[in-house]
């Protein structure tokens, strides 16, 4: 445990999780709780309760999540529960100090699509970054985690599906005209962690022909702990045998690789491609590294 504690990966995920949930309290603040709009998330439903009973908004989420907190750590996993438990008790502390230091009552723009473009944008990039750590922002996230897990549906589309049921509580408190827009930012944040997902998850799939074959194969092994496949293969214009180097690398790892062989002036053929899924002994490969 000390290990753990100790090591730049907790602090660096940590630190992560508590700036990405004072972000999203800024959100949730700012632009969802003075235009009382219900995106399909647990501060929407919050903020129905809220309207309906006068319960604070960051002590009507606090209980909400703490009973999803339970399923997270059941379902998912546990160090996907642990880290949830984390996002989702510091997201009511924010929101408190927001209400208590910077109340609004009233949107800031007098837009509800300026308020929803904000909103979705800041909540789907927090919610992608949290995801790609193993964690969530908590409440909607638990529920679209658990439907990714048990359906294999991509996760901006759970999202879009937990939340558009949340949109539809929101009929107790506001015309048909809001929960329209609430069910069209529902659907465009999940486009929205889709979108984001891809990008911070996204790898480079190389193709390497070269003389040199082995000496970049250990590289990749040696520097990079990643995998390589090689193949012999033969030029078509000088009918010179080469080998070819495939090789599945982080965008980072992929400019170390770039710059070995611009240093050591390798004469090579290559292409590139981003993927933006990778399963199975890529991950396995890395995770033996790191222990």
């Amino acid at each position: 445990m000390k290990a753990i504690i100790y090591s730049k990966k907790f602090w660096h995920e940590l630190f992560v999780m508590t700036f990405g949930m004072f972000i999203v309290a800024i959100a949730v603040h700012f632009f969802l709780v003075p235009s009382k709009l219900i995106i399909g998330s647990i501060s929407g439903l919050s903020i129905v309760i809220y309207t309906l009973t006068d319960v604070p908004v960051s002590v009507v989420s606090l209980i909400i999540n703490s009973f999803l907190l339970v399923l997270a750590y059941i379902f998912i996993g546990r160090e996907f529960g642990l880290k949830t438990v984390y996002t989702a008790l510091i997201l009511s502390p924010w929101l408190f100090f927001l209400e208590t230091f910077f109340p609004i009552s009233e949107s800031i723009m007098q837009d509800h699509w300026f308020d929803l473009i904000c909103f979705v944008v800041i909540l789907g990039f927090v919610q992608a970054l949290l995801f790609k750590i193993n964690a969530s922002t908590g409440g909607l996230d638990i529920l679209a985690k658990i439907v990714n897990k048990f359906t294999n549906i991509d996760i901006g589309t759970s999202v879009t599906i937990a939340g558009a049921a949340i949109c539809c509580t929101a009929f107790a408190i506001n015309d048909l005209r809001l929960v329209i827009i609430g069910l069209i930012g529902t659907w465009v944040n999940g486009l929205i962690v889709n979108h984001f997902t891809s990008g911070l998850n996204m790898k480079k799939k190389l193709c390497i022909i070269s003389k040199e074959g082995d000496r970049i194969k250990d590289f990749i092994i040696k520097e990079l702990n990643r995998g390589a496949t090689l193949y012999d293969v033969r030029g078509g214009s000088s009918s010179e045998n080469m080998i070819e180097v495939v090789s599945i690398l982080t965008k980072d790892e992929f400019a170390k690789l770039m710059k070995f062989i611009d240093d050591n002036k390798i004469k090579t053929f290559m292409t590139a491609s981003n993927v933006s899924e990778v399963y199975g002994f890529w991950n396995i490969q890395k995770s033996k590294v790191r222990k």
